[in-house]
């Protein structure tokens, strides 16, 4: 994704890690692409512990004594007795059960907290307040007032321990407000623990975790982490058409015994005949233009399109990735392109029923990789 220079006005609206050394501000967003060293920093992630500033992500509070059955009624999770101190994902489907909204919860000291994509938040604010009827909750709402950090790697318990946080199970408490949390892995496994804290205090937060291990690392180096786990972001991997049956969501965001919710219909019957519509794969992409393919750009079969991709990053190891959403007709051997560039699925990605179409799968990546590192 493009980036900006941190100028003096963007550092007065934008978060204040902008105002760290060789820090490359995300275009249309208000933190850090990268410090640098985009490559790097995904090696740190990796290997060490990298601090992410996420804190354009927008965090809504709901209190109130039936916040937990009212969530429970309105999204595609089994959250009326989501115990104090948990967490887990969630979904707001269409009527025809299509993704309207990704929520990440915590459930602390009698409030569930929600954070949502930059920029989605007043949209679910302002379903959440519709849907209130009598139930004693009190209105949901996008707060200013706090900030989201990710510590990742397999030494973050160890800068968590030597700042003196707390390392979490699940969800822990910070003196002061706050809240840390631990988060499915990203990468090829690299640990991940969300720091909610008070957005005044994110400049000292942050501070206090370099201080102790933590190496500053921009959102382009999360992204291809993320990428590599096949970790899908609302509205960039997701289209107006994606039912949560097409993604991992419907193992991490959605309870298949619950009944009852908006859009459940749907879920259920593709659910039952096992074959949605489309699949999110990665994609392996040859890497011969400089500029990368937008969210959106076509999978091509030839002249036909089977399919659109999302997130496209370069990564440090597997060269030029991709999150695309592609019809379950394409075949395993499609000779694919995307924006010029010949793409193959990756093998864990295909759904081959022999070893001889896996090793093929295989042998179509080498292929598409060497077409990188020769030219």
């Amino acid at each position: 994704m493009p980036c900006l220079p941190a100028t003096i006005g963007d550092l007065m609206t934008s978060s204040p890690l902008l105002g760290r050394p060789g820090a490359v501000q995300q275009e249309g967003g208000g933190v850090a692409a990268h410090y640098g060293d985009p490559l790097r920093e995904q090696r740190l992630l990796a290997e060490g512990a990298g601090l992410v500033d996420r804190s354009d992500r927008d965090v809504l509070a709901v209190p109130g004594a039936d916040r937990l059955s009212w969530l429970h009624s309105l999204t595609s999770q089994h959250l009326d007795r989501l115990a104090d101190g948990t967490g887990t994902e969630a979904l707001v489907l269409s009527p025809h059960g299509h993704v309207e909204h990704h929520l990440v919860l915590a459930e602390l000291g009698g409030t569930t907290w929600i954070d949502v994509e930059p920029g989605t938040g007043d949209a679910l604010a302002a379903f959440l307040q519709k849907m209130r009827f009598l139930l004693r909750v009190e209105p949901a709402k996008v707060t200013d007032d706090w900030a989201v950090l990710s510590l990742v790697g397999p030494t973050g318990a160890e800068v968590l321990g030597a700042a003196a946080l707390p390392i979490p199970d699940a969800v822990t408490a910070l003196p002061g407000g706050g809240f840390v949390r631990r988060m499915p892995p990203i990468g090829d496994g690299a640990p991940v623990v969300d720091v909610v804290v008070p957005r005044g205090d994110l400049g000292a937060v942050a501070e206090r975790l370099i201080t102790v291990g933590a190496t500053p690392a921009g959102a382009q180096a999360y992204d291809a982490l993320r990428v590599e786990a096949r970790r899908p972001r609302l509205g960039v991997d997701s289209d107006h058409r994606t039912i949560p049956n097409e993604m991992s969501w419907l193992t991490t965001a959605v309870h298949l015994d619950k009944g009852c919710y908006r859009g459940q219909e749907t879920v259920a019957r593709v659910h039952n005949l096992g074959r949605p519509p489309r699949r999110l794969v990665l994609l392996h992409l040859d890497g011969v233009s400089e500029v990368l393919a937008e969210p959106g750009t076509p999978v091509l079969a030839g002249t036909r399109e089977v399919g659109r991709v999302g997130s496209v990053v370069r990564h440090y190891e597997l060269g030029v990735i991709a999150l695309a959403l592609v019809k379950q007709s394409v075949a395993v051997d499609a000779a694919l392109t995307v924006a010029g560039s010949t793409a193959s699925i990756d093998p864990d990605d295909v759904p081959a029923e022999t070893d001889a179409e896996r090793a093929a799968a295989r042998e179509r990546v080498r292929a598409v990789r060497s077409a990188t590192i020769g030219r």
